[in-house]
């Protein structure tokens, strides 16, 4: 069968169904699972780590066409696909594989944004080796899944150079107005879904940038700001309008925005209040939050100095405070910032890391120093009020505790003290409280996070739903993508029952 075979986009639906199924056949008979599984997994060509850490260009460069189709053939077109019940948007991955494979990328990309309306973003951030390839049954017959978030990426990127998403047909207007406060990954989400169905959608964001944590958390070199910008453009072509600079909960409520006209509401405000440890010297300059630090850099864009002339301490010996994605993408931030040392310092040990693997084998590359079962228990300042050291307690794993990870437990006597000029602490964030304290009605948990209904993200106000971390409290960008749509579509039978459930 030709590689370059083309679905008919004209095709109704149920005759593409058939379609599909005669050339997935087909497929299958021209190259056996025996071959499939012989097929060595592409690696993602990257930049050398000597030349990435000093810049913030892209480290992963991308498939080529070629290495995408050999990578969609290895691809087994199961039966039962475990890829699709991994995925948290419950993307048709088998067949948008299947589709590169016969090299129609235009095809798979619009069969991928039927579920994910980030895509490129996705490709690039979203934790898949635990998610859709973790129940690859390649990976349980080889060890080596099917590559699915480096074809995402390659589809979307492709995508974006030949012009960008084309826009599908949409209903006729419902007449109905949505709110969407908030335009990070879950808000961004459900304004695309609700837009596809008909209805008329307003995004609230409290900064002057759409994309949440995906602008003002993660840095260029993982996620460069050109891709969100092209997805934030295919929503606003979608018809979805954002209004920025606009505080929900100070701007105005909730029952401003209802008295405005507005008939549904989701709240995907995030999770932007940082956590700190309360051991003595936080407040030392040179210590920073990990969402003050990578704010400063990647949405005030203070790594392209001097274009953009954002004030940030660069730092001689940086040391990051925790094991998560957030503390790598703050500690190779600061190397790439000039700093001589780069430190991670985690309570635990490398086994219990929660951040991805690919994540700490680059900072490893780029010459990051991992301080495994350590934890600070003071900052030293100068006579300045600067930081200028930190005093650490050795840790040893004992039980474990309700993570299902072992506890950590301190060594009496290890104490020792390090040299630092920059903290970053990077231990998690917590809900911003201010559309909890301006709801009267909206049942929130213990650590402030908004309680939901699970099964439909529907809160305690009839009306109006939330997702991502601020019910989560924090968790990935396709979690809180999967919240999105679940929400959009109890939002949208709400809206067409009248208001009703």
């Amino acid at each position: 069968m030709s590689e370059q075979r083309k679905v008919p986009a004209s095709l109704a639906e149920e005759v593409l169904a058939e379609f599909e199924k005669d050339w997935r056949r087909e497929l299958r008979k021209a190259v056996p699972v025996k071959e499939r599984m012989k097929i060595a997994r592409r690696p993602m060509p990257q930049r050398a780590p000597e030349a990435r850490n000093r810049d913030f260009d892209e480290v992963n460069q991308g498939l080529t066409a070629e290495e995408a189709v050999l990578e969609a053939r290895r691809c087994l077109d199961c039966a039962k696909p475990g890829c699709v019940a991994g995925c948290p948007v419950g993307i048709d991955i088998p067949t948008f594989v299947k589709l590169v494979e016969v090299g129609d990328f235009a095809a798979a990309a619009a069969k991928i944004r039927q579920a994910n309306s980030l895509p490129a973003v996705c490709g690039r951030v979203c934790p898949q080796e635990t998610q859709c390839e973790e129940t690859c049954l390649l990976k349980k017959a080889s060890g080596v899944a099917v590559a699915i978030g480096n074809l995402e990426r390659f589809v979307s990127d492709t995508e974006l150079a030949g012009g960008g998403a084309v826009v599908p047909g949409t209903p006729p207007p419902t007449g109905r107005k949505v709110a969407v406060v908030g335009a990070g990954p879950a808000g961004l989400t459900v304004a695309g879904e609700l837009a596809r169905l008909g209805h008329r959608v307003t995004v609230f964001e409290a900064l002057h940038d759409a994309g949440g944590v995906l602008v003002y958390g993660i840095p260029e070199f993982r996620l460069p700001k050109s891709i969100l910008v092209a997805e934030v453009a295919y929503l606003v072509r979608l018809g979805v309008e954002f209004r920025m600079n606009f505080i929900v909960g100070k701007t105005a409520t909730i029952e401003d925005l209802r008295a405005d006209g507005y008939e549904a509401f989701f709240i995907g405000s995030g999770a932007g209040l940082p956590n700190f440890m309360k051991v003595p010297g936080e407040n030392l300059v040179g210590v920073y939050s990990a969402n003050e630090y990578l704010t400063r850099v990647n949405l005030m864009r203070a790594y392209d100095f001097p274009r953009y002339d954002t004030p940030v301490f660069p730092g001689r010996r940086a040391a990051v405070i925790g094991g998560g994605n957030v503390a790598m993408d703050s500690v190779r931030t600061a190397k790439r910032l000039g700093a001589e040392k780069a430190l991670i310092v985690y309570r635990r040990s490398r086994m219990e890391m929660p951040a991805r693997i690919e994540e700490v084998h680059h900072a490893e590359e780029e010459g990051i120093e991992f301080h495994f079962l350590t934890v600070p228990t003071r900052y030293i300042g100068d006579e300045r009020g600067r930081v200028k050291a930190m005093e650490c307690l050795r840790m040893e794993l004992g039980e474990p505790d309700a993570s299902g990870r072992r506890r950590p437990v301190p060594v009496p006597g290890s104490e020792f003290i390090t040299e630092v000029d920059l903290v970053v602490v990077a231990i998690g964030q917590s809900p911003n409280p201010l559309i909890a304290q301006t709801t009267p009605g909206l049942a929130v948990g213990k650590w402030g996070t908004i309680d939901v209904d699970w099964a439909t993200m529907a809160t305690s106000i009839p009306g109006v739903y939330a997702g991502g971390d601020i019910v989560r409290g924090g968790a990935t960008v396709i979690l809180a993508m999967g919240d999105a749509r679940t929400a959009a579509a109890a939002m949208d039978k709400r809206l067409r029952d009248g208001g009703a459930g």
